[in-house]
């Protein structure tokens, strides 16, 4: 314990920028991943061959261990931001393109008919109608995502991407030293909570964005 608390009191400033680092390339990565699925689930959403084919590429790029593909963009696009970028973004797509498809299909015809009937453009009910109507679902698919990218980015300091990943790779490589077990566990730990807490705001944008949607 007095170990940890030592820990503690000489890294918070590390602490806190790693934390910083890992939920900013989280949200990152997350806002990057939901355009990217909601532009294509709007484009496939009306085919059942598009969406078809559009949810089978993501769900095969997420097959792929998170070590496997950081291995495979590393002599691409070598180390640091970049490829961890890549990797999490192609992670985070599947549940939010799987989650836009199902919410605009579940969008009632009668109610896309009485929109076109008032006069509106294809557009229009695209953006007034359907997206906002399907949004409780997409946010449902960032929620999946956000939790999701926050593991697996601490997994890609292996390819030194930003975040606390790097202080749980260095208190395993340290196993036997005092320092090892402090290290990996504030980290770990930190990751957990700055989950819940990324999760706790999500709801909380959920409930202020969809009080009028019934």
């Amino acid at each position: 314990m007095n170990a940890l608390l030592d820990f503690l009191s000489t890294r918070r400033t590390q602490l806190a920028v790693d934390s910083w680092q890992h939920v900013s390339a989280t949200v990152q990565a997350v806002l990057l991943a939901t355009a990217l699925s909601v532009v294509v689930g709007v484009l496939v959403y009306r085919s059942r061959a598009g969406s078809a084919v559009a949810t089978g590429l993501a769900s095969t790029a997420l097959t792929v261990p998170s070590f496997a593909l950081l291995g495979l963009l590393i002599p691409i696009l070598g180390l640091g931001v970049l490829p961890t970028m890549v990797a999490l973004v192609v992670y985070a797509v599947l549940p939010i393109l799987r989650n836009t498809i199902v919410g605009l299909d579940a969008v009632p015809a009668a109610t896309v008919d009485a929109a076109r009937g008032v006069g509106m453009s294809r557009m229009g009910v695209l953006g007034r109608v359907e997206l906002p109507l399907a949004w409780p679902s997409i946010l449902a698919g960032i929620r999946v995502s956000t939790q999701m990218s926050m593991g697996i980015l601490a997994i890609a300091a292996y390819a030194k991407g930003p975040g606390l990943g790097n202080l749980i790779f260095a208190g395993l490589s340290r196993v036997g030293t005092p320092t090892a077990v402090p290290m990996a566990l504030t980290a770990t730990v930190l990751i957990v909570v700055l989950a819940l807490v990324l999760d706790g705001l999500l709801v909380l944008l959920g409930r202020l964005t969809t009080r009028g949607i019934q």
